[in-house]
């Protein structure tokens, strides 16, 4: 099931999208709410794709969005000498985890907001998300794709320069308001093949990160059983699984987003996102009233 959110006379809904991507058929209620247990009735509605433009998948965040760091090992190895000072002394024998905050998300395709005056560094990471969809604490990791709903595709965007000038840690700079696609629906895990999904990311037409899961360091099983080590999962909670290499930080010359740039994200499987960076007002150095 390819399970998809968008707005119909001005109320939000979860629809289906058909096999061939054609069509919509509507249900009774929000993509939140089926991926936390509730009901899938269709209304009858069905729509041309077409008519309709799709939203991120969810809406309604209980926590920040999760996030797995390094985990493609040539990712891993082309930022050597390239963090700033804060270089690990090897490899990561266990995922690296992180948050960003959930007013980054937007849809699949919604402009991701660009402020120069905020960042100068702002790059691409394709990445396969997951969404819970059953609660757990200390999954096995075997059972662990028991509690996934489904897979996405994401693009974390992210500001290297914030990255770098707040303690080494990477909330701020992962952090910004409207920079996030999600979507462009949820594939449930029964219609997908983990074994071999291609990620990329073109930029203006330019394929720059070009992967396979397989060349991921840590599964997406291993993924949820280390991250819900003592720590419950949440139906509705979306996980990142990490980006390949090629972002623009790593490139010699270095290329960071502009506006007007057109970011495609896709995953073989899973489908595109498609989005324009765009100058907006970010409102640095002003207080909210």
């Amino acid at each position: 099931m390819k399970l998809a959110s968008v707005t119909v006379d001005g109320v939000r809904r979860a629809g289906v999208v058909d096999a061939a991507g054609q069509s919509i058929a509507l249900l009774a209620t929000t993509a939140d709410d089926v991926v936390r247990g509730g009901e899938t009735r269709e209304t009858g509605e069905v729509l041309p794709l077409s008519a309709v433009r799709l939203e991120s998948p969810l809406h309604r965040f209980r926590r920040d969005v999760l996030c797995t760091g390094w985990n493609y090992l040539d990712h891993f190895e082309e930022l050597q000498g390239k963090r700033g000072g804060q270089e690990p002394a090897a490899l990561p024998e266990r995922p690296t985890f992180f948050t960003k905050g959930p007013d980054t998300v937007i849809g699949p395709f919604d402009d991701i907001a660009y402020d120069p005056a905020l960042s100068q560094k702002w790059d691409y990471e394709a990445e396969i998300a997951m969404v819970i969809g059953r609660d757990g604490r200390s999954i096995p990791e075997e059972k662990a794709l028991d509690h996934v709903f489904g897979f996405l595709v994401a693009n974390d965007v992210s500001q290297r320069d914030l990255q770098r000038a707040h303690g080494g840690q990477w909330l701020k700079g992962k952090s910004i308001d409207q920079t996030m696609p999600l979507g462009p629906w949820i594939t449930t895990t029964d219609s997908v093949d983990l074994a071999d999904m291609r990620v990329q990311c073109e930029v203006n037409g330019v394929l720059l990160q070009d992967a396979s899961s397989a060349q991921m360091a840590f599964s997406f099983a291993r993924i949820i059983a280390e991250l819900s080590e003592g720590m419950t999962l949440r139906a509705g909670d979306v996980v990142l699984t990490g980006t390949p290499s090629g972002v623009g930080n790593a490139r010699e010359p270095q290329v960071f987003l502009r506006d007007g740039d057109v970011v495609v994200t896709r995953v073989s499987g899973l489908g595109e996102l498609r989005n324009t960076v765009t100058l907006t007002d970010l409102g640095r150095g002003r207080r909210e009233r």
